[in-house]
């Protein structure tokens, strides 16, 4: 499975930036996971390949367990989907029409962070979900 991260924005921190950059390292036995960044929220959809299943991050959405979100990705998976799109906003949020896009909208948490740190808590999320569905020991 291809996974892309799209985001609005760039890491400016370092510490960030370094958090994210070793859990993608981590990812890659499992999957491909880029990370597209786009100046603002209206060049999102131009960046969404046909037959994506897009997941947006959104305060409102759907929360779900680490467990819960590693079977979300295997039933993904084993409906052929091989790419799947998060979508993480700005700190304007997402317009209607990329929320109405998504096949489902996810929360972390009912608190707000700022879409950088979002970034690396999501990488980190899908490595779990990864070591979950493998089996493998990391998550507790």
């Amino acid at each position: 499975m291809n996974i892309n991260i799209i985001t609005v924005g760039k890491i400016r921190e370092k510490y960030l930036k370094c958090g994210v950059d070793e859990y993608l390292k981590r990812t890659t036995p499992y999957s491909s996971v880029k990370i597209t960044e786009v100046a603002s929220d209206d060049k999102i959809l131009n960046q969404i390949k046909a037959g994506s299943f897009i997941i947006v991050l959104e305060v409102t959405g759907k929360s779900l367990s680490s467990e819960e979100f590693a079977a979300q990705i295997k039933v993904i998976e084993s409906q052929g989907i091989n790419q799947l799109v998060f979508i993480i906003g700005g700190a304007e949020g997402l317009s209607d029409e990329i929320k109405q896009k998504a096949d489902l909208l996810l929360s972390f948490s009912d608190m707000t962070f700022p879409h950088q740190l979002m970034r690396l808590i999501l990488v980190e999320q899908i490595y779990r979900a990864f070591k979950i569905l493998k089996n493998e020991p990391y998550h507790k």
